[in-house]
């Protein structure tokens, strides 16, 4: 059986989490590779509606393995009241496992989180405030501490204790902030070990094991490609790598595994936080958009900024990630505009342009270069057949995959499972 990626093809929020859950009705493992719970994933199935940020969306299968890899960065207390909530709802979660070298979210990396946010002032990221960055930084600086740590107490408690004078120093006399207590982190995260214990495992084995099984292997990316930390709108990023490449590293998983790399884009584009969105409506047209589309975040509750597709950054994205396939969402958002517009290039000062700058700086000066399309303005919500489309819609998806340079698999009509047409199979 294959293994398959599901990847974000804009800047996160395109609807990965209905497809994962889709998806996942035919695998035997679900693993998660990347990013924290500074992102959010709503599915809704025949168990209800769910919001989660940790837990893969594969959960809801109970023939399924969710592994959450140690290229996740974990908030011990997010994941945890993540599991109580599915439990009390009837989820089995007994097949729900963390890797030993994923690292820890900890008290002070909420704490520095919001506070260099603020002393950023107007040049302020727009970060979630989660402590997700802070604690990629310690990983990069050798001064994470990861789950397999807190299940041997001695060692724990000897790490946090080095770490915690470290942070204490920059939390008083950088930001002039009280100090976190030794014994109470230590505490705390000692229950949450006991907790985290039954879930902890070598997770990077189980996932090799289950492709010499021939199992199916569904990957769940977090985010978006242009939020990637390398190749997204740089300095206006995520600290992971959620597009196909971080795959590897994120589960300790070869690439030559890897047999489709699907891309999640939504029918028009969104963005939450700073930085560059050429395509952004700040009209009524954007307002609508939001407001049809509920287009607020799962972790945060903020507004997304809306705009029309954005046709140069799905196509450096399908190039970044090697996708094999698409799965358009929410087309059904569409349905009551008269016209539509889908960008196919820039204009940067005085030229039309067809590929991504690498600058932030320069996208932020690039105009739009439009192509208009009719609407269909008829309820697409309970077609289920590609050629039951109104034959403005199919022309424009049409469109979208030609700018794209990939075919699509699935096109979401709406929230619900049963609610997605399947042009191409993809298994």
């Amino acid at each position: 059986m294959p293994v398959i990626a599901i990847i974000g093809g804009q800047w996160g929020d395109e609807g990965k989490g209905k497809i994962v859950d889709l998806v996942a009705r035919e695998a035997k493992m679900v693993a998660r590779f990347s990013g924290g719970n500074n992102a959010g994933h709503t599915v809704v199935n025949p168990y209800g509606e769910f919001r989660l940020h940790l837990v893969p969306s594969g959960i809801f299968n109970p023939q399924a393995a969710c592994v959450v890899g140690n290229g996740v960065v974990i908030d011990p207390a997010v994941f945890l009241e993540e599991v109580d909530q599915l439990q009390k709802r009837g989820v089995n979660t007994d097949r729900l496992f963390i890797s030993d070298r994923a690292h820890l979210i900890m008290p002070y990396h909420i704490l520095l989180d919001a506070l260099e946010e603020e002393s950023r002032g107007g040049g302020a990221l727009g970060t979630t405030r989660k402590g997700v960055g802070p604690a990629y930084v310690d990983k990069t600086a050798r001064l994470g501490i990861r789950t397999g740590d807190i299940l041997d107490s001695g060692l724990f408690r000897e790490r946090l204790g080095f770490v915690l004078n470290y942070k204490n120093a920059i939390l008083t006399k950088v930001y002039g902030a009280a100090p976190l207590s030794l014994e109470e982190t230590y505490s705390q995260y000692c229950q949450y070990g006991q907790r985290l214990a039954p879930f902890i495992r070598e997770t990077n084995t189980m996932v090799r094991e289950a492709l010499s099984r021939g199992d199916l292997v569904l990957l769940e990316g977090a985010q978006g490609t242009m939020l990637d930390l390398d190749f997204g709108t740089y300095p206006y990023v995520t600290s992971s790598s959620p597009i196909a490449g971080g795959v590897c590293s994120g589960l300790g998983l070869s690439p030559t595994k890897i047999e489709h790399i699907l891309g999640v884009f939504k029918s028009y584009t969104t963005r939450v936080g700073s930085g560059p969105m050429p395509t952004e409506l700040k009209d009524e047209t954007g307002h609508l958009i939001r407001e049809r589309a509920q287009e607020y975040g799962t972790t945060t509750g903020r507004a997304r900024r809306c705009g029309w597709f954005d046709g140069v950054v799905a196509r450096f994205s399908a190039e970044i990630n090697g996708f094999t396939g698409i799965a358009l969402t929410r087309l059904d958002v569409l349905d009551i505009l008269p016209q539509l517009k889908i960008c196919t290039g820039y204009k940067l000062d005085g030229d039309i342009i067809d590929h991504l700058p690498s600058s932030a700086a320069a996208l932020e000066r690039c105009q739009p270069v439009y192509q208009e399309m009719a609407g269909w303005q008829t309820p697409i919500s309970q077609v289920r057949r590609f050629e039951d489309l109104p034959p403005e819609a199919s022309r424009y998806v049409t469109r979208l995959q030609e700018l794209v340079g990939c075919p699509i698999n699935l096109i979401s009509v709406g929230p619900s499972r049963e609610q997605t047409i399947e042009v191409k199979p993809l298994l």
